[in-house]
């Protein structure tokens, strides 16, 4: 990748030159989801597509964002005046990093930022983690704060829970600052061990195929809070810290203690989600990948039926594509719209995905492998 328009691209807006760039990448959830904030299991990956950032310190108290994808021009915010709350639009983001980064006691001052994307945004695929990663490392590194990258994610985590307003857990920043090349992520969300687990496809005549329904999805509203605040609410009525805690032949049981179907629903979706997740990972450690593709099927139904975050344009992709000779197929991200994954066969890869383009024209696809994390560029 050359930098040079990047670059050029940096001069044209701010009149002056970047002293670097660095990039972060998007994620698709390949198990485990909505257990982030459960305290529990979940296995993203990096993707290729990636946010990058130019960006050139300033010491006169002000922040200026541009983005070539967004809308506006430049974005100019005075770090005094940052607070919860007080920044619309995308630049929310960025800003929050910087806020935590400061409210944390690090050195950070203002700066120059332009970003460009890759990343489609609204898909399910963790933009905003992606933005914000990028923007955390070139901050700390410029600014000679050392960071480890699970803290590097935490910082984020907690900028997008205090300052964007978003109740997420920590696995989308985690995936983008911590995954590697060729690999899925095994992460613990409540200890932080972390396991790099070999993921390619290729090599098994397989294919991952990504569909971007174009159904967008907003972290912030009020759907996601009421989420985590279920979860929160049954394991606080079975006296666990967290549904993590819930043994999975002690879920029957618990089950028939809760008082209501909302709190069963939820409580069912994450202990089986943890335990499909330790099964994804028992396959893919015995090489027996393909076997995966039934429990990503069953991962959505789950999300579906007990989670009730799907729409009618997943189902229909999940639905096509086993239809047309995938081995699984399942949402993934928060939901509310977004993307699938689908598990496919090389020889049954251009049926599923021509299918699904008749059937939804609007969808975006690709095919995608395991990315590196979040670097420097230059």
């Amino acid at each position: 990748m050359t930098h040079a328009p990047f670059e050029i691209a940096f001069k044209n807006v701010y009149g002056r030159e970047p002293e670097g760039a660095w990039a972060a990448p998007g994620r698709v959830s390949l198990i485990g989801e909505h257990t982030d904030y459960n305290d529990g299991y979940v296995m993203p990956f990096a993707l290729p597509h990636i946010t990058r950032a130019a960006v050139a310190r300033r010491d006169d108290g002000l922040l200026r964002l541009h983005s070539d994808v967004m809308d506006g021009g430049v974005v100019e915010l005075r770090l005094d005046d940052l607070a919860p709350g007080a920044t619309p639009g995308w630049a929310r983001y960025p800003a929050a990093v910087l806020w935590t980064l400061r409210e944390a006691g690090h050195p950070v001052g203002g700066a120059d930022i332009h970003y460009d994307s890759t990343v489609p945004v609204g898909g399910g695929l963790s933009s905003s983690a992606a933005l914000q990663v990028a923007t955390a490392l070139a901050l700390t590194e410029l600014h000679g704060v050392d960071l480890p990258r699970q803290d590097l994610a935490l910082l984020c985590q907690r900028a997008e829970n205090s300052y964007v307003g978003a109740p997420v857990g920590v696995m989308d920043q985690t995936a983008s600052a911590c995954c590697t090349g060729g690999h899925a992520l095994h992460l613990d969300v409540r200890t932080r061990a972390q396991r790099q687990v070999p993921f390619d496809l290729a090599a098994e005549g397989l294919r991952l195929l990504v569909v971007d329904t174009g159904v967008k999805h907003a972290h912030a509203d009020g759907a996601y809070g009421q989420l985590r605040a279920g979860c929160e609410e049954a394991a606080a009525f079975l006296g666990l810290p967290a549904l993590r805690d819930l043994p999975h032949d002690r879920l029957d049981a618990a089950l028939a203690a809760l008082p209501d179907d909302r709190l069963r629903r939820l409580t069912r979706h994450v202990v089986t989600e943890n335990r499909r997740v330790e099964e994804v990972i028992a396959l893919l450690d015995a090489g027996r990948t393909p076997e995966i593709g039934p429990l990503l099927t069953a991962g959505h139904a789950s999300l579906r039926d007990d989670f009730r975050v799907s729409c009618p344009e997943l189902d229909h992709v999940v639905d096509i594509a086993l239809a047309t000779g995938a081995l699984g197929a399942r949402m993934t991200g928060g939901g509310f719209g977004g993307s699938a994954i689908v598990l496919v066969p090389e020889a049954a890869a251009e049926a599923a995905s021509t299918a699904i383009a008749a059937a939804l024209p609007q969808a975006r696809q690709f095919t995608t492998t395991p990315g590196p994390g979040a670097r420097r560029l230059w």
